[in-house]
């Protein structure tokens, strides 16, 4: 009787050994971590098997528990119109860590994709691009959600005796002639316009019209508020209908090419875009013609890239991969992206912005190795890692 009874706890225990075991052994290529804060390690790996085939390989991960710290998004110069590097941007934030994130516009710091910081939308996409919703911290953590998502935004009131809907063509981005274009604080100070628009003042809650300035440009935005900008003479009927004492309402048009609830994006404090979503619930996305990414340039070539993930177990992961620097660092391929979320057992991925962009700072030092010859690109926005 006393051997039936232990032969199921020593077949239970041979099993959970067996696991750590296996466990320890797929993780060997990281090596030893370094503790840089509760609830935040960091690893390097030189392994060239990363690489298919094997070649020189660089990559320096974070692994991030997020009961113990949280992740948000900065833009640089905490404004849309401007680029930062990335260690300027955490310094400023006095982040523990920081990796850049979002594609954009390397001119003028525009984001190429939906961009959702502090609980407010500041740019907008008809195209869908994979993000990562990071949801407000709580007692248990932070919620992310992968996705591959657009977002579009419309605003709507009554005057003149009916209702409007009046759809918004961009979003804290330089206006174009003939086109309607939204503005918040987050942008600057002044819309910096031309003088030939005509722009519209709404502020409070609810949001009500409180000044319709034509032909002067360079409208201030209010704190609390936004400004509709129109580019051209001649206002389209719906908007000559908005005047002082009009309330508007903001609607976001969130389109989910994976069926995510529209909540989860309203309700995220941050939106971050990438392109390429790679792992989302456990399975491995191969097709991204939802997200138009050439094959020829981007999907099948090595580059610098940022990753961000969740694994099975729960921790985040912000990983840095060097590349286009012969000797020390190929870079990785979608291809070898994939292999990389198998050996971290990674559920939820998203391939972040890459190329020169890639930098990781923890505690205020660089620890990867940008690709530019002239050192950390300026970028346009960042992920933050703080302490709880």
């Amino acid at each position: 009787m006393r051997l039936r009874t232990m032969r199921p706890s020593l077949v239970a225990l041979a099993f959970i050994a067996a696991s750590i075991l296996a466990r320890a052994q797929s993780t060997v290529w990281l090596g030893t971590p370094r503790t840089i804060a509760p609830g935040v390690e960091l690893y390097t790996s030189l392994d060239p098997s990363l690489a298919d085939p094997a070649g020189p390989s660089a990559i320096h991960l974070l692994k991030l528990d997020l009961t113990k710290v949280t992740l948000s998004s900065a833009h640089a110069r905490d404004e849309i119109v401007g680029l930062e590097t990335v260690d300027a941007i955490a310094a400023r934030h006095q982040a523990i860590a920081a990796v850049n994130a979002g594609f954009f516009n390397t001119r003028n710091g525009d984001p190429a994709s939906v961009l959702k910081i502090a609980g407010e939308l500041v740019s907008d996409a008809s195209a869908a691009k994979g993000v990562v919703a990071i949801a407000p911290p709580d007692k248990g953590g932070q919620l992310l959600t992968f996705d591959q998502l657009s977002a579009k935004q419309e605003i709507r009131f009554t005057a003149a005796g009916r209702d409007w809907t009046v759809p918004v063509d961009g979003v804290d981005t330089t206006r174009g002639r003939g086109r309607l274009m939204l503005y918040t604080p987050a942008y600057h100070a002044d819309t910096d316009t031309a003088l030939n628009g005509t722009e519209i003042v709404a502020s409070g809650t609810p949001l009500l019209v409180r000044e319709v300035r034509s032909n002067m440009g360079h409208t201030p935005i209010p704190r609390d508020g936004v400004v509709l900008s129109f580019g051209g003479v001649g206002l389209p009927p719906a908007l000559a209908a908005l005047t002082p004492g009009t309330r508007i309402t903001l609607i976001t048009n969130w389109k989910s090419v994976n069926n995510v609830p529209a909540s989860i994006f309203e309700s995220a404090r941050d939106v971050v875009n990438g392109a390429g979503l790679l792992r989302r619930g456990g399975q491995a996305i191969t097709d991204w013609k939802a997200e138009s990414l050439n094959p020829a340039t981007f999907l099948d070539v090595r580059h610098p890239r940022m990753l961000i993930g969740v694994d099975d177990r729960g921790f985040v992961w912000l990983v840095a991969i060097d590349g286009r620097q012969p000797g020390y660092a190929v870079g990785m391929d979608f291809r070898e992206l994939q292999r990389l979320c198998d050996r971290l057992k990674l559920r939820d991925a998203l391939n972040l912005d890459g190329g020169g962009s890639v930098t990781m700072v923890v505690k205020n030092v660089i620890v990867n190795r940008p690709s530019d010859p002239t050192g950390p690109r300026a970028v346009s926005d960042a992920i933050l890692v703080r302490t709880r």
